[in-house]
């Protein structure tokens, strides 16, 4: 199953994501049109999809290790 649209602007969001959480947050709502809460949601289950790693796996490491070294994203 390959990712959809919306799944593959969100991981390219994250790539390019600003640092800074308030940056961050207005940046989520401007340009995938939903809560920073919806993001992160999206974003974990992301982070455990095949498809997901297959086409951005630098990423997909990355978060995996943040969210297992956090607990969460």
């Amino acid at each position: 199953m390959a990712l959809s649209d919306f799944d593959a602007r969100l991981l390219d969001f994250a790539q390019r994501a600003p640092r800074a959480l308030g940056a961050r947050e207005e940046a989520i709502r401007a340009e995938l049109g939903i809560s920073p809460v919806r993001y992160y949601q999206r974003l974990n289950l992301l982070i455990d999809a095949p498809e997901a790693m297959a086409t951005h796996p630098a990423l997909v490491r990355r978060l995996a290790t943040l969210r297992e070294s956090h607990g969460k994203l």
